[in-house]
């Protein structure tokens, strides 16, 4: 079966294509860059929630802390999780070691994190994620390992999907693993930077558009998030 022009040069039909398809994805990365450069002129230094996310060293606390928010954030808005996350502190719980003592009496969990929803279900993902952080040797050794190694980890325990894992790879492991949420979907909308809003095309999409460094995709998805909340 002939799949080929008959006349003329195949090749040159094919490099035709190739140009338009590298056109497409350099006008969406020229789109992105240009997106980062008005939001950081706009927004400056992330702040509220994005101090401690975004802070610069952060302690293993500070890292243990943002890994159990990025848990408690889903589904919820920003104040139920301070409410959570104050009553965690209250209880001495806002560190793995800290909730691995409710492994053998989950539902005394439920009452301390009841405000930010679905206690049950994040009550079995942060003894998870607890379990999982304990038994690798705590977060400075997790700091060690493979991003995708890790990403892959985090993804099979249970409540963790995709923006979880990363959130908790960009934002408590600094790696570079960028974060896909609803206000970075409607941004892409928005804009009509694509058509395709699957989390992991937009994820190769702006982490190839960017300079890999998690201090450029923690700021940028910071800002994000900071300028949908005000729209």
């Amino acid at each position: 079966m002939e799949y080929l022009p008959a006349h003329g040069n195949p090749f040159k039909h094919i490099h035709g294509i190739l140009q338009l398809v590298y056109t497409g994805i350099m006008m969406k990365t020229d789109r992105i860059k240009a997106l980062y450069d008005d939001l950081q002129s706009r927004h400056g230094r992330p702040r509220d929630q994005w101090r401690l996310w975004c802070k610069r060293p952060k302690t293993m606390r500070d890292r243990e802390q943002i890994a159990i928010e990025a848990i408690l954030t889903q589904h919820t808005n920003w104040r139920n999780v301070e409410t959570a996350v104050a009553s965690l502190r209250r209880a001495r719980a806002l560190s793995f070691d800290g909730l691995a003592r409710f492994a053998r009496r989950p539902e005394t969990l439920w009452s301390l994190i009841r405000s930010a929803g679905f206690y049950r279900g994040k009550t079995r993902s942060l003894l998870s994620l607890a379990r999982f952080v304990r038994t690798a040797g705590g977060m400075r050794n997790l700091l060690q390992q493979d991003s995708m190694q890790l990403r892959s980890a985090l993804l099979r325990l249970p409540g963790i999907g995709f923006e979880t894992a990363d959130s908790i790879l960009l934002y408590a492991c600094d790696k570079p693993s960028f974060v896909i949420d609803e206000y970075t979907r409607r941004l892409v909308r928005s804009q009509r930077i694509a058509s395709d809003f699957s989390y992991e095309y937009l994820r190769h999409l702006f982490e190839k558009s960017l300079r890999k460094d998690y201090r450029v995709y923690q700021d940028f998805h910071a800002r994000i998030v900071i300028d949908g909340k005000q729209r």
